[in-house]
């Protein structure tokens, strides 16, 4: 079976969230960009990845058409034990560009639909090509975007709580708006709160020690740079907090380095950023290894999320999956992904990832 086109689909779709913004850099983002990644063959089964892409989705589309496609293309489809070796050539052959960022990313697009196309010729759902799975229902957290007033923090907390979350995690830099939260929700449900790299060491230690009896599960992301591992280390040990990192890490080499490092609790590697399902497993490994946490980054809505369910599946260590909240005005899976009434979401148990995305959804949101 070979390899036939590789082509990438941009896909914007609306969203509310209410009170909340989301913000990268200057610019508000008003609907969800998804790179989804089709990945064809000679005998008519086709593959479905999804490449990060929140404010650069035209970048990441040129990334799979001018670097990942021409990689691809003419290539025999790699079975389940073959796809690391196959992707280990890709890397080597793209290292030129760099190996994080966008052309990570593009990668991930790709490798997810090669584990998608492996698990359907065997007519299986990802979790058994590559385990057994532990969990047919993954407990879902709210991740609610940056508010900043402390008592409309604390109405979303509570409303998400009624919704069905069992678990918030917060996008908020000021310590009123975690007690805020925390009071919202209780002392008996997990927090987590989210910097997104603002501060230097000596802020982040702070903002730690002011948070502690808030009791939050974990602080992601407090410094900046985020590759700063050594810093975030001291965060850690002198902060009095659990620490979690990794959706800006990209391959099992950086997670070793912030591991080795001492940096994080909890690792985040994020299925569409690192390299795919490849480098996810092997991130897992290792975390393994090192006695570190996964909570796994998986704010997506395209196939990443289907890949991040799969693979939590094979787990049976408590984590959460991520989900944006927010009101989408679509989705590729016809809600068969929403979070139920009791806060979960249920694994896919179809070929491949296990759903097919909703073509008539896909041409009515398409950006040419």
């Amino acid at each position: 079976m070979l390899i036939t086109e590789v082509r990438a689909h941009h896909i914007r779709i609306p969203y509310d969230s209410g009170v909340a913004s989301f913000k990268q850099g200057a610019s508000s983002i008003a609907a969800l960009d998804i790179v989804v990644v089709e990945v064809s063959t000679d005998t008519g089964l086709t593959g479905w990845g999804d490449a990060f892409s929140y404010v650069c989705p035209k970048t990441t589309c040129a990334a799979i058409d001018e670097m990942i496609a021409p990689q691809a293309r003419g290539l025999e489809v790699p079975d389940a034990a073959g796809i690391p070796a196959f992707m280990e050539n890709i890397q080597r052959n793209l290292h030129l560009f760099g190996r994080y960022g966008i052309t990570m990313f593009a990668i991930s697009g790709l490798d997810i639909a090669l584990w998608d196309l492996a698990a359907r010729v065997q007519g299986v759902p990802l979790h058994r090509l590559i385990g057994q799975a532990k969990r047919s229902q993954i407990p879902a957290y709210a991740s609610l975007l940056r508010i900043g007033t402390p008592d409309l923090v604390a109405g979303e907390c509570q409303t998400a709580l009624r919704q069905g979350y069992g678990a918030i995690k917060l996008h908020e830099t000021a310590t009123p708006a975690v007690f805020a939260a925390r009071q919202a929700i209780g002392a008996g449900i997990p927090l987590m709160v989210d910097l997104n790299c603002p501060m230097d060491g000596a802020a982040a230690i702070a903002f730690a020690q002011a948070c502690r009896e808030a009791s939050p599960m974990f602080l992601e992301e407090p410094v900046w740079p985020p590759e700063d591992f050594a810093t975030l280390a001291e965060v850690r040990s002198k902060g009095g907090l659990n620490v979690a990192a990794g959706e800006n890490a990209c391959t099992v080499h950086q997670f070793r380095q912030m591991m080795t490092a001492g940096a994080v609790s909890h690792a985040q590697p994020s299925v569409t950023k690192v390299g795919g399902i490849t480098e996810y497993l092997k991130v897992a490994a290792l975390a393994d290894q090192q006695g570190v946490r996964l909570a796994p980054h998986s704010p997506y809505f395209g196939p990443g999320l289907l890949a991040t369910l799969q693979l939590m599946s094979l787990r049976d260590d408590g984590t959460f999956v991520e989900v944006f909240y927010m009101k989408r005005a679509a989705c590729l899976w016809r809600g068969r992904v929403d979070v139920d009434a009791g806060g979960t979401i249920a694994v896919p148990e179809g070929p491949g990832l296990g759903y097919e995305p909703d073509k008539e959804i896909m041409e009515r949101y398409r950006v040419a």
